[in-house]
């Protein structure tokens, strides 16, 4: 059986009072862009956006915990990682500025460890941090307010042919169903004595001692999947047009998110090519530097 993410109706929730499709078109739009700023000036107003969002939302904070630290603890790696190796920001800008120099004590065959601390690599992931966060907020909320019975259509009704609709109603489907059926099948193990917690050794060692694991949350995929074809084909699937039992209609309100959505896209667009929007970094923190 499928299931779904853990979605309520919530009265007071801000996304939840538009139309899914006109959600789902918003936040298309400020995705898109969001992605063509790297001036984290720019970016400031995606993320104030994205946190106004998620406090308006009516998710609690038990409900996105996991999901939410996870994330976090991804982005901030990343960040971390940027501004060590310097990698990734190479592209957006050819000058740096040294605020200081590490250099450990230590050689490692003939090459000593350096971390050069410069303006453009502390803003770089200041600017990745705050950019892949607001997107980051805007993607967590979706399962979490869209209702699991609207995903088809929804789909549908973005334009898209009902094959895709329904395939794309089985992808937002698939992760939850995936992560119930690996935890039955831990505590199944866990209730025939098989102590997952002492799993040790290599990577290959570790990967075959969680076979028991593995290969029938595996097998029960490929057959769910097979049930799901077979169902499908017995209800003709795909000879014709399909109806949907949900009907979604707009509203004003709905209008006007799409147009908003529209309009900060275009005005994105626009100073994306105007030469804005580009890398910065202060000219003032560059002076106290040289």
């Amino acid at each position: 059986m499928l299931v779904s993410w853990r979605y309520r109706e919530r009265k007071s929730s801000f996304i939840q009072s538009f139309d899914p499709r006109a959600w789902v078109i918003f936040y298309l739009c400020f995705l898109f862009s969001t992605l063509f700023f790297w001036d984290v000036r720019f970016l400031l107003p995606f993320m104030l956006m994205a946190l106004f969002t998620l406090l308006t939302s009516g998710v609690k904070w038990h409900e996105i915990r996991r999901a939410f630290l996870f994330i976090g603890a991804f982005i901030t790696f990343f960040a971390i990682l940027t501004f060590l190796t310097g990698r990734g920001g190479q592209e957006v800008y050819t000058q740096e500025h040294l605020i200081r120099q590490f250099v450990a004590p230590f050689s490692i065959l003939g090459w000593t460890p350096t971390l050069d601390v410069t303006v453009e690599r502390s803003f770089f992931a200041v600017s990745q941090f705050v950019r892949v966060f607001s997107i980051a907020v805007m993607t967590i909320l979706i399962p979490y307010s869209l209702n699991p019975a609207h995903y088809g259509i929804t789909f549908k009704g973005l334009g898209m042919s009902d094959k895709i609709a329904y395939a794309m109603d089985l992808t937002m489907r698939f992760i939850p169903t995936f992560g119930r059926d690996f935890q039955l099948t831990m505590d199944a193990q866990r209730a025939r004595g098989y102590e997952l917690e002492k799993v040790s050794g290599g990577l290959i060692e570790q990967v075959r001692r969680l076979g028991p694991v593995i290969v029938p949350v595996t097998i029960h995929a490929i057959i769910g999947s097979e049930d799901i074809i077979d169902a499908m084909d017995l209800r003709a699937f795909g000879v014709g047009p399909r109806t949907w039992l949900v009907q979604l209609t707009y509203k004003l309100r709905d209008r006007i998110l799409i147009a908003v959505g529209c309009l900060v896209l275009f005005v994105s667009v626009v100073l994306a090519f105007s030469g804005l929007g580009g890398f910065w970094v202060p000219p003032e923190l560059i002076e106290l530097v040289k």
